[in-house]
């Protein structure tokens, strides 16, 4: 059985997280699904979910990768193990706005996440100018052996969406989040910018992802088995090498080698 742990201290005067972190693991699954389908699965959830205290958010991501993007390659190519690290941003952030870095690994089906918070200045500071944060915990050690592990890392691409985000009434761990307006770009590559970009998911269509530790509730499984939706491996760092920076990386080459 998968397990599940939270982890949250220091809150600040207005109620947002100054210094929080934790570290879970759980089985995730994708899929593509139409807007109308996304509108009777609302109405069924109803009963048994509910949002989560952010609404509707627009999520904010820099993907961090070597210059020869080894991480995103080795994860295309769906191996036992893959890893990769992230920083996001749930606002436009300014220095001192908290964002979230993220550690995130995929072993035999099963996703575990560290996340630390600090403020996007000092972010910047750690993982672009390698000077590390004075306080220590095992997330952050195990952020730096990852630094010290692929070395040249960098924020690689920004990627942004509009989260709708449910979690089950029962407290059993189960969470559906919905995605649209998926945008990418390999420009800008800052959390203090605007969201804009080229929009990575198909006309008509929005990316469901069911989080849970365990099973899933017969309802749910109900539904997916009515509607005739099935996982798919659709990941946005993923569909943007594929579709963004490959193509302008091979352009690149064709356009060097007719140089000589």
């Amino acid at each position: 059985m998968v397990g599940l742990s939270y982890k949250f201290y220091n809150i600040t005067k207005r109620g947002e997280p100054l210094a929080f972190q934790y570290v879970f693991k759980r089985y995730e699954f994708k899929y593509l699904i139409t807007k109308e389908q996304k509108a009777k699965l609302h109405t069924l959830m109803q009963e048994y979910m509910q949002p989560d205290a952010y609404g509707k958010t627009v999520i904010r991501n820099l993907y961090y990768d070597t210059p020869t993007y080894l991480l995103i390659r080795r994860s295309i190519d769906k191996p036992f193990y893959k890893e990769k690290l992230r920083v996001r941003s749930y606002a436009k952030a300014a220095p001192d706005s908290t964002v979230f870095i993220e550690l995130k690994k995929k072993y035999d089906s099963v996703v575990y996440k560290r996340r630390i918070s600090m403020s996007e200045s000092d972010t910047s500071l750690w993982l672009t100018e390698r000077k590390p944060p004075v306080s220590d915990s095992q997330i952050k050690r195990e952020i730096s052996y990852f630094l010290n592990c692929y070395g040249e890392l960098a924020p690689a691409v920004f990627l942004s969406y509009s989260r709708e985000a449910f979690f089950s009434r029962d407290a059993s761990g189960l969470r559906i989040t919905f995605d649209d307006s998926i945008l990418c770009r390999c420009e800008d590559l800052s959390l203090r910018s605007e969201v804009y970009g080229t929009e990575l998911l198909p006309p008509g269509k929005v990316l469901m992802e069911i989080k849970c530790i365990g099973g899933m509730p017969l309802w749910l499984t109900g539904f997916l088995s009515s509607e005739k939706i099935y996982k798919t491996s659709f990941s946005k760092y993923g569909t943007a090498y594929r579709e963004i920076i490959f193509p302008r990386l091979k352009g690149e080459i064709n356009e060097y080698c007719k140089n000589f």
